[in-house]
C-alpha cells in the first residue's frame, strides 16, 4: 500500500540512518551513552595497551604535556625488531642491534584531550649531552609492539644524565572537519625531557 511502512521497511531505513551518524564522529559527537543504553567499553587488547603502557613510562621513562599531545618516553637496552629485507614492503626479516647501539628510546604521543596513541607523526629525537652538544639524532619509526610507540636504537657513548628534544611535526593523514575550524594535531610541537639517566648496557 503506497506511504505505508511495515516494521522490516522502517528497519531497512532506520539502520543505514544510524550508521552514516555513526560513522564519522567529529568533535561534537560525543561519548556519553544515551539514556537507557549500556555504557560501551573498550576491547581487552586497548585496554591492555594502554595499562603496559603506563606501567613501562612509570618504570623507565616519563611524560609530559606539550601543545596538543602528552608525550611518553622510555628508555631500554638496545632491541632487535623486523624491517623489510630491501625496503619498501619486502619480506620480514630479523634486525639484530647493530654495534655500537646502547639504548632503544622510545617516545609516545597522544592527543591530550582524548589520550589516543597518534599515528602518521614525523619525529625526531636529539640526545643532548650536559654541554647542549647533540650526541645523536635519529628520525623514529613508528613500531608495532604491546603498544604502539615511535622508537630506534641509540649509540651513547657514555653513562650520564642526558636531555631528550623530540621534536613532532604535524601528522600526515587526513582530518575530518568543516572549513572555518582548526584542524586538529596542526602544529609543530617540541616536548624536551632533562637529567634523563641513560646507563652503560649490562
Amino acid at each position: 500500500m503506497p506511504g505505508f511502512r511495515t516494521p522490516l521497511r522502517s528497519l531497512a531505513l532506520a539502520v543505514p540512518l544510524a550508521l552514516a551518524l555513526t560513522a564519522c564522529g567529529g568533535a561534537g559527537s560525543g561519548n556519553s551513552p544515551a539514556k537507557g543504553q549500556a555504557k560501551e567499553t573498550a576491547p581487552a587488547g586497548v585496554v591492555h595497551q594502554y595499562a603496559v603502557l603506563k606501567a613501562e613510562i612509570a618504570a623507565n621513562g616519563g611524560e609530559a604535556r606539550a601543545g596538543a599531545y602528552r608525550i611518553g618516553y622510555i628508555v631500554e637496552a638496545a632491541e632487535p625488531w623486523f624491517h623489510s629485507e630491501h625496503g619498501g614492503h619486502g619480506k620480514l626479516v630479523s634486525r639484530a642491534p647493530a654495534k655500537g647501539e646502547t639504548h632503544h628510546i622510545e617516545i609516545v604521543p597522544r592527543e591530550a584531550k582524548t589520550g589516543r596513541i597518534v599515528p602518521d607523526v614525523p619525529i625526531r629525537l636529539e640526545v643532548v649531552d650536559s654541554k647542549g652538544k647533540v650526541v645523536q639524532a635519529r628520525d623514529l619509526n613508528f613500531s608495532y609492539a604491546e603498544f604502539f610507540h615511535y622508537a630506534d636504537n641509540f649509540s651513547i657513548p657514555k653513562a650520564g644524565k642526558y636531555t631528550l628534544r623530540a621534536t613532532l611535526q604535524p601528522p600526515t593523514f587526513l582530518r575530518h572537519g568543516a572549513s572555518g575550524e582548526k584542524p586538529a594535531l596542526s602544529e609543530k610541537t617540541t616536548a624536551t625531557f632533562r637529567n634523563v639517566e641513560l646507563k652503560t648496557a649490562s
